[in-house]
């Protein structure tokens, strides 16, 4: 028997936005040390203080208290400034600016008592149909991804909250959702060490305090484990062969890539037994409980030695110590917000920007849904309020892309002399069918691999956080230029037809 709890080693997930009596008699019963919260913790920036507080009293001083809070769609507040995406950075070019989004964004968090980000996404995207990376990515170039995903680390961490390198060995070559299914990447090594591995070799070589795994088979490193569950990939490829002595901690045990194929328990002792030092296990309190029986048995039995673990988690959370910190900078983080959505917008293709005031036909998603770890995207009618006053709008929402009658748009757009406007919303791209039609302009607010899809020149503004709307409107109003250069291979020379 050992006196070490089990919670100890795991990440919880709560499900509420106060700590009632059964989530304190949970988190005490099993001496849980770390929280991911998500949105639905959050209500205010009061309640997410007292919160963080009270977390922080109950945990003690070794809590860890997380978020995903990388940017573009995946923010889980929504009464702050929101940071722009990584992909919008990638656009930007300046990795001055990043560092300086990241100590932004890290002052935000201080201010409420968080003290762990889980960014920065260090996946190359290189795979046009990745359904889950997209503008999470700062792009398709390696050296980019380092450089920008080096910077934002450094930045969080300056500012006091520790980074944490995401998805190793890296999701962006995959046309699968680990959420869903456990995806595979045929990738030499050779072909690994050019791309996928870079920014994660870098960032183990600049220190970054943790890093989190990816639920995602690579045979040139394990034929048979995903990266989660491997000892080649943790304990051989990471702490061995690159010295890496900083926190592992597993992506959500919750997924379908694991939890379908390998079950809750047995899965997450695997996990530590691989080289991983934190089980981020999230799900329903029993699924979470289940884990952390098999966690305990395991350390009962003497077969896991979590010494080497512990120590680790204990100098992450001595390094960034939960500490709600004023922030005086608030409105100067607010606008270099602003800014660096502005420069990342740019355009593909031949872009003619409509004359403010003339008539325009908009052509938009009714709703957009919350998909996995990303946030619901706009509605047709935060779009037109996005848009409102530029130009005389007839609004033509749909729900299936399928029912849209792409020849009776363009007829009815030149009918009155009308733009006719397409404006993309999803993560997901859709499959349209233009039957030969062309439109004026398209609006690729999120997915920029959108504009594969579209047979007509682009704005992309890399989100649809309010931020990335105001540069849109500012650029379509004739008030600023777009700038930015998209950090996606192919996809910058493209000419429409």
């Amino acid at each position: 028997m050992t006196d070490i709890k089990a919670g100890h080693l795991l990440m919880a997930e709560m499900f509420g936005t106060r700590l009632d009596e059964e989530t304190v008699a949970y988190l005490k019963t099993y001496e849980v040390k770390a929280v991911c919260l998500f949105r639905r913790n959050i209500e205010s920036e009061a309640q997410l203080t007292q919160l963080c507080a009270d977390l922080s009293a109950l945990m003690g001083p070794d809590a860890l208290i997380a978020i995903d809070q990388e940017g573009g769609g995946v923010v889980r507040t929504d009464f702050w400034a929101f940071p722009p995406s990584a992909l919008c950075l990638g656009a930007v070019g300046d990795v001055a600016l990043t560092e300086q989004v990241a100590q932004a964004n890290a002052r935000f968090l201080c201010s409420v008592g968080i003290n762990w980000n889980f960014a920065p996404v260090l996946d190359v995207n290189i795979n046009p149909h990745n359904p889950v990376i997209g503008d999470r990515a700062f792009g398709s170039d390696p050296e980019q991804v380092a450089a920008h995903g080096l910077a934002y680390a450094r930045g969080l961490e300056a500012a006091g909250v520790a980074a944490c390198a995401k998805h190793f060995p890296g999701h962006g070559d995959t046309h699968q959702d680990s959420h869903e299914e456990l995806p595979t990447v045929n990738r030499s090594r050779a072909e690994l060490e050019q791309t996928e591995l870079l920014p994660f070799r870098r960032a183990v070589q600049d220190g970054v305090s943790a890093i989190m795994t990816a639920h995602i088979v690579f045979p040139a490193l394990d034929a048979a484990l995903p990266a989660t569950l491997s000892p080649a990939v943790l304990t051989g490829l990471l702490r061995r062969e690159w010295g890496y002595d900083g926190v592992i901690i597993t992506d959500s045990m919750g997924m379908l890539a694991i939890d379908s194929h390998y079950g809750r328990g047995a899965a997450g002792v695997a996990a530590l037994h691989a080289g991983a030092d934190m089980l981020m296990a999230l799900g329903p309190i029993p699924a979470q409980i289940q884990t952390l029986d098999a966690v305990q048995a395991a350390l009962d039995d003497g077969s896991y030695d979590p010494a080497p673990s512990l120590a680790r988690l204990k100098r992450l959370a001595a390094q960034f110590p939960v500490q709600i910190r004023p922030q005086p900078e608030r409105g100067a983080d607010t606008r270099l917000f602003g800014r660096a959505w502005a420069r990342g917008l740019c355009r593909v293709g031949d872009v003619q920007r409509p004359t403010p005031g003339s008539r325009a036909i908009l052509v938009v998603s009714r709703e957009e849904a919350e998909r996995n770890v990303s946030e619901a995207g706009p509605s047709a009618d935060q779009v037109v309020a996005a848009l409102r006053g530029l130009y005389d709008f007839q609004l033509h929402t749909y729900d299936d892309p399928a029912q849209l009658d792409w020849p009776a748009l363009r007829a009815q757009a030149d009918a009155v002399g009308a733009t006719l406007l397409l404006a993309t919303t999803g993560r997901l791209r859709v499959e349209f069918d233009f039957a030969g039609v062309r439109p004026d302009l398209h609006l690729c607010l999120w997915n920029p691999y959108a504009v594969l899809d579209v047979p007509a020149p682009a704005l992309v503004t890399f989100g649809y956080q309010p931020e990335a709307l105001e540069g849109l409107h500012a650029y379509l109003s004739g008030h600023a230029e777009a700038t930015g250069r998209l950090p996606l291979a192919g996809l910058d020379v493209r000419t429409p037809s």
